[in-house]
C-alpha cells in the first residue's frame, strides 16, 4: 500500500522513544512494527487499552465501517458513529444525542424524530435528518446482508424526511421499541452513517478508512491517525459539537491507543508497570496478583470479588437444535442434568460468579420477570445437577453405554459433542464442562478455533459456549433471541444461535414487540406465556451469569465507572464507551 511506503520500520526501542508506548505495553507488540508520525501526546493524556485481537494482531485494522463483513464496532469503530441516543443501564438514564426529541403516534405506527441542528460531519458536510433516513432505508433494503438489516426490514415501512431536522418513520406494525432499539446500550444500537459517503458504496465491503482523506468521517471528537495489525491510534479532534452544545465535556483523553492482547500474563505485567490503563476482562485468579503489585489498579467492585459487574450476557452451553440428537429437548435436558454449575463457579471462576437460571441478566428491571416464572423453574429446574436424572432420560429412549462407557443410541451411534468457544470464557469453562460431560458418558471435546465467530454465527457447530446479547430493562430482546426470524441475522446480538424454532413462541414474541414498554402487567403475562414454552424446551443450557472483570488503572486517569460511581457499564468495547471517554479525568 502507498501509505505503508511512507511509514518506515522501527524497533521496539524506537517505538518507545517515539512516545507512543511505554516499555511494558510495547512488550505486547512484535519486535518490528510500522509506525506513523502523529503529533506528540504526553503519557498522562494518553489512554492505552488492550482488547482481544487474534493471535496478538488486529485482523480488522482497515475496517472502520461497522456494517462491513468482518468489521466489529467493538474494536474501535463504535466511537465514530454517534447514535440518536445513549442509554446507561447502570444509571438508568437516556441521553438524547443526534436526536433532540422523538414522539410516537398513539398507535405506535409512526415515529417522528427531530435531529439536532448545528452538527457537521468531520469533512464539513452538515449532519441532518437525511443521514438518519438514508441509514434506515438502506438497512431495510439490505436486510440480512448487514447487521440490524433484518430488524429494520421486519418492522419499518419507510423513513422519510419532512424537513432538514425531521424524519418520520412509518411501521408495518405498532413498534413502541424502535427508538430504544436504535439507542446505544451495551452492544445494541443502530449506527447512523454519513449519506454523502455511503450512498455510492457497497456496505458489505466498504472499509471507510483512509487516513489522508480523514476517514472514517464522523460527528464524534475522534479521528484515526494510524492503524496496523499491531495497533490502532485514535486522537482527539480540536472541537466537538456536543461540547459546544453543553451535552458533555470535551474529553480530556487526547489519544486512545488500542493494542491487541498477547495473553493474560503479558497483560498483567503491562498493568503492573503502568503501561496499560484499561483492558479486556481478566480471570479472577489473576487480579489479586495484579492488585498486590500495583495498588493503583481497580475494578467496578474495587479490589474485592467478583472483581467487576454483572454483564448483560449470561453464559450458556449452546447445542445446535438443527442437528440430531440435539433437536430432541429430552437430550438437551439430559445434558443439563449432567452439568454441575457450582463446580463451574468454583473451578472456572474461582468462586467469583453465580449460576444463571435463564438467559436474562439479574438486573433490577428484569428481576420481576424472573420472579414471575419461579414456579415454572421449580418444576423445570434449569440449574439442577442430577446425573441419575440424565441417565434415566437416555435409558428411557433406548440409549446404552458402549464398551468405552459412552452413551450410544439404539443404532449404536455414540453421543459426541464437540464444544467450541473463544477467549476467557472458553479457556475457563471449556475444560471443566467437557470433563464433566465425559464423566457422565458424553464423548465431549473442547477447542478454541480461530474462526469461532464465523462458525458459530453461521451455525457451523454442534456445541458452543457463548452468551446472550439481549435484554437490559425489558424482556423483548432476550425473547427475540429465539424467534425463527432471528436465525439468519448477521452479527453477534439478537441472533437465534441455537437455531430453535417454535411457531407458537414466535407469535407471543411478536405480541411483546407491539406492546407498550410501560405496560408491565401485559408484558409480564406475555413473558410467562413465552417461558411456559421456552423452559420445558430448553433451547440452550443456562450456565452462569457473566461478570466483566475489567482492570482500570488510576495512575493517570480517574473517574472510572465503578459501583460507587456507576454512570455507565465499563466495557470500552460496548457502544457506550464514549460516555466513559467524556467522564475520565487526568490525575496529573
Amino acid at each position: 500500500m502507498p501509505e505503508q511506503d511512507r511509514l518506515g520500520r522501527l524497533s521496539r526501542r524506537a517505538f518507545i522513544q517515539a512516545g507512543l508506548l511505554g516499555a511494558g505495553a510495547a512488550a505486547l507488540l512484535p519486535v518490528s512494527v510500522p509506525v506513523a508520525k502523529p503529533k506528540d501526546v504526553p503519557r498522562n493524556r494518553t489512554l492505552t487499552l488492550v482488547w482481544t485481537g487474534r493471535e496478538g494482531r488486529w485482523i480488522d485494522h482497515e475496517l472502520w465501517n461497522p456494517y462491513a463483513i468482518g468489521s466489529n464496532h467493538q474494536s474501535g469503530p463504535g466511537i465514530f458513529y454517534e447514535p440518536l441516543a445513549y442509554y446507561s443501564a447502570f444509571a438508568d438514564k437516556e441521553y438524547l444525542w443526534l436526536a433532540e426529541s422523538y414522539a410516537y403516534s398513539p398507535d405506535f405506527r409512526e415515529l417522528t424524530i427531530k435531529t439536532r441542528s448545528g452538527i457537521t460531519w468531520s469533512d464539513g458536510v452538515p449532519f441532518s435528518a437525511e443521514d438518519v433516513a438514508y441509514t434506515l432505508n438502506s438497512l431495510r433494503d439490505l436486510g440480512p446482508k448487514v447487521r440490524w438489516g433484518v430488524d429494520v426490514q421486519q418492522f419499518m415501512q419507510e423513513a422519510r424526511v419532512t424537513d432538514p431536522n425531521t424524519v418520520v418513520i412509518t411501521f408495518k406494525v405498532p413498534s413502541p421499541r424502535f427508538f430504544y432499539f436504535m439507542t446505544y446500550k451495551y452492544d445494541i444500537g443502530v449506527y447512523i452513517v454519513p449519506k454523502h459517503i455511503f450512498q455510492d458504496q457497497d456496505w458489505t465491503t466498504f472499509k471507510h478508512f483512509d487516513v489522508e482523506k480523514d476517514w472514517p468521517v464522523t460527528t464524534s471528537p475522534w479521528k484515526v491517525v494510524f492503524a496496523s495489525p499491531e495497533q490502532k491510534i485514535v486522537d482527539r479532534r480540536d472541537a466537538w459539537w456536543a461540547a459546544r452544545a453543553g451535552l458533555a465535556s470535551m474529553p480530556r483523553v487526547e489519544r486512545n491507543i488500542w493494542l491487541p492482547s498477547a495473553g493474560e500474563q503479558q497483560l498483567a505485567q503491562a498493568l503492573i508497570t503502568n503501561q496499560v490503563d484499561y483492558s479486556m476482562s481478566m480471570q479472577p485468579a489473576t487480579l489479586p496478583t495484579v492488585f498486590r503489585q500495583n495498588p493503583k489498579i481497580t475494578t467496578h467492585s474495587g479490589q474485592k470479588p467478583p472483581y467487576g459487574y454483572m454483564d448483560w450476557w449470561p453464559y450458556s452451553l449452546y447445542v445446535n437444535n438443527e442437528k440430531p440428537p440435539f433437536n430432541d429437548k429430552d437430550i438437551r435436558w439430559a445434558l443439563s442434568a449432567f452439568i454441575d454449575r457450582q463446580q463451574i463457579v468454583d473451578v472456572s471462576w474461582a468462586g467469583a460468579a453465580e449460576p444463571s437460571p435463564l438467559p436474562l441478566p439479574a438486573y433490577p428491571a428484569l428481576l420481576p420477570y424472573i420472579t414471575a416464572v419461579k414456579d415454572i423453574l421449580e418444576k423445570y429446574n434449569t440449574l439442577e445437577f442430577n446425573p441419575k436424572k440424565g441417565e434415566a432420560i437416555f435409558s428411557a429412549k433406548g440409549w446404552k453405554k458402549d464398551s468405552a462407557g459412552f452413551w450410544a443410541d439404539p443404532q449404536g451411534n455414540r453421543l459426541s459433542l464437540d464444544i467450541i468457544s473463544f477467549g476467557a470464557l472458553g479457556s475457563a469453562v471449556g475444560p471443566v464442562i467437557s470433563e464433566q460431560l465425559k464423566r457422565q458418558g458424553v464423548d465431549a471435546t473442547f477447542s478454541l478455533p480461530p474462526d469461532f465467530d464465523s462458525r458459530f454465527q453461521k451455525g457451523q457447530y454442534t456445541g458452543a459456549l457463548y452468551g446472550h446479547g439481549g435484554s437490559v430493562n425489558d424482556p423483548y430482546h432476550t425473547l427475540r433471541l429465539y424467534q425463527g426470524a432471528s436465525v439468519a441475522v448477521p452479527g453477534a446480538h439478537l441472533v437465534n444461535f441455537a437455531k430453535w424454532k417454535n411457531a407458537a413462541y414466535d407469535k407471543i414474541v411478536d405480541e411483546v414487540f407491539v406492546t407498550d414498554m410501560r405496560d408491565q402487567a401485559r408484558l409480564m403475562e406475555l413473558f410467562r406465556k413465552a417461558m411456559e414454552i421456552w423452559i420445558p424446551e430448553l433451547p440452550d443450557i443456562p450456565l452462569t451469569y457473566n461478570y466483566h472483570r475489567i482492570p482500570m488503572n488510576t495512575t493517570y486517569w480517574k473517574n472510572w465507572p465503578t459501583a460507587e460511581n456507576p454512570y455507565v457499564n465499563g466495557a470500552f468495547w460496548h457502544l457506550t464507551y464514549a460516555i466513559v471517554l467524556w467522564n475520565l479525568q487526568p490525575t496529573q
